[in-house]
């Protein structure tokens, strides 16, 4: 039996570097409820392995295949916190870095929910 925090790494490794993106429902669970921050206004969507799936090819459309650096992983419980460095190359050969952070609850050994948090206004200053 995998822990929570062996859990998350392994879909950071494969799912959200977009190494292995196929292997999502190994992963999540069908449903998955994700809280997410965008300029202060907090929102809650659901999402589903697939939609995961076409999450991280939007991003690999936008960034190349990006280098994903996991800073800092925690576990407590079955929460896992993680804090992460995302770096790719836009179309215009300009690189650009994202830093994000996001607790997962873990639940039957696959991620059931999580809360995220971006730094968008760094995204939006290096695409000036």
């Amino acid at each position: 039996m995998k822990k929570p925090k062996e859990i998350v790494a392994d879909f950071f490794r494969n799912v959200r570097s977009g190494k292995d993106v196929d292997t999502a429902s190994i992963y999540m669970h069908e449903c998955v409820i994700a809280h997410q921050i965008q300029s202060e206004n907090e929102y809650v969507i659901e999402r589903s392995p697939q939609d995961y799936i076409e999450h991280v090819k939007e991003m690999q459309d936008i960034y190349g295949q990006f280098h994903l650096e996991i800073q800092e992983l925690l576990e407590d419980g079955n929460k896992v916190y993680v804090r992460w460095k995302q770096t790719g190359t836009m179309s215009d050969r300009k690189e650009i870095i994202q830093i994000a952070s996001a607790v997962y609850l873990v639940e039957d050994e696959k991620i059931s929910e999580y809360w995220i948090q971006i730094d968008r206004k760094g995204l939006e200053l290096q695409n000036n």
